[in-house]
């Protein structure tokens, strides 16, 4: 063979180890995207993320389905007769996906970080049956799930109850929702951890037992929410982002205590294990919730709602000091506590100043009945009160070992505690310091 022959023989090689790679790594990707031919879960997200929708993790939903919903799409809504596209259609997550991707001829879920896609409108979902839905982590900016603010002013409360969509313990973790219309929405139970709600109308929706832990509230309505009631309990608020949300309008007489509280004093679920760490976690964040909730409401001029939310902090961090053994500071914490309320209770503090009057009171009158002098209830009364304020006298009579001296003495150091917080409760109170 020649030098010239052998060359175009190696050429010839080369370029077919390349043609043969190259068909390769095109099998591999068109293996790669190939439509899942049954219902493995794992399949269905990998042929996904290939598609470009991370979002979507089900398995699509069969022609009869997709037909079905086509044809609920169609029907033109009407607020008069209650009439929606989805009304107490029980939709899944699969459901929702499939929706979404072909929502306006194939356009797509509403991106709200993209210029001008905040005008458009989202799914149409009032009145949807959506009960404990695994949501988690889909796009449903600006989504319909109740009546607009003007549309609501003119309904009656069963129009507005028969749009309302119904997400009771649903699964929204990190659901984006900026811009959603949830009026009177039912999201009891359900959970919104990391949920981005930014611009989004809950107004009259009943959020009790809700998880808002970590989402973002900024600009969202609230006027009227319920956050708590008797059935489900309170809703956890652990580092919320409040933003510039109104917090005026909401009825918190009903919310004594926060979700985040209930979960950190409820009992385990498995009795007989101890998770100390897991729990003490739970009381921190019970303790910032409300120490954050109060702030927040304090910023609004809502003091009193902020000074309950504040006085719960600190009953939650006493809790706390005792489970970490710091027991020092937990026993003054509960002197604080039974004395003043930590200043959010005054009158406990002048009951405290009374008891003690009139309790040394006695003591003296009990005293002049042995020993010399022998004082009227009157008498008695002024040295106690003398005595308490450091101003105690006596007779020539009485020296400083006697009775009278030690009582007035040990009353002159349980007034000066008194007084001190008194000075705290005022500082608290008024100055909210």
């Amino acid at each position: 063979m020649s030098e010239q022959d052998g060359a175009q023989s190696s050429t010839k090689q080369r370029r077919s180890r390349k043609t043969s790679i190259a068909n390769q790594q095109i099998n591999k990707q068109a293996r790669s995207v190939q439509r899942p031919a049954n219902d493995d879960t794992e399949a269905w997200k990998a042929y996904w993320i290939e598609q470009g929708q991370e979002w979507r993790t089900e398995p699509e939903i069969d022609a009869e389905r997709q037909a079905f919903l086509t044809e609920r799409r169609s029907i033109t809504p009407s607020i008069e007769h209650g009439i929606y596209p989805f009304k107490d259609i029980k939709l899944s997550r699969a459901d929702v996906e499939w929706l979404l991707i072909t929502h306006e001829n194939g356009r797509g879920p509403v991106d709200w970080d993209t210029g001008g896609q905040w005008k458009r409108d989202g799914l149409d979902l009032r009145g949807a049956d959506l009960r404990q839905a695994n949501l988690f982590g889909l796009p449903l900016a600006r989504m319909r799930g109740g009546l607009t603010l003007k549309e609501s002013r003119e309904a009656t409360d069963e129009q507005r109850s028969l749009a309302a969509v119904h997400l009771q313990e649903a699964i929204l973790y990190t659901a984006q929702l900026q811009g959603a219309i949830l009026t009177f929405a039912q999201l009891q139970n359900a959970d919104l951890r990391h949920a981005q709600l930014q611009n989004a109308n809950l107004y009259g929706a009943r959020l009790p037992n809700a998880d808002l832990r970590m989402t973002d509230l900024d600009h969202a309505t609230l006027d009227y929410v319920t956050f708590s009631d008797q059935v489900y309990g309170c809703t956890c608020f652990a580092d919320i982002k409040w933003g510039e949300v109104n917090l005026a309008l909401v009825d918190w007489g009903p919310v004594t205590r926060l979700g985040d509280e209930r979960v950190a004093r409820q009992e385990q679920e498995h009795p007989g294990t101890r998770f100390p760490t897991i729990r003490d976690d739970q009381y921190r964040e019970a303790v910032r919730a409300n120490r954050q909730l109060a702030v927040v409401l304090r910023a609004q001029g809502l003091n009193e709602e902020a000074d309950h939310f504040a006085y719960r902090a600190h009953m939650l961090q006493r809790v706390v000091l005792r489970r970490q053994r710091k027991f020092g500071r937990y026993l003054f914490s509960g002197f604080l506590d039974l004395l003043a309320g930590y200043g959010y209770r005054p009158l406990r503090s002048v009951i405290a100043y009374l008891l003690i009057i009139l309790s040394f009171t006695g003591l003296y009158l009990l005293n002049a009945h042995f020993v010399a002098p022998h004082l009227r209830w009157d008498e008695a009364l002024v040295l106690s009160v003398s005595s308490f304020h450091g101003r105690g006298f006596f007779t020539q009579d009485i020296t400083l070992g006697d009775t009278y001296a030690r009582l007035a003495a040990v009353e002159a150091v349980a007034g000066l505690l008194i007084e001190i917080s008194f000075i705290a409760t005022f500082t608290q109170r008024f100055f909210g310091k």
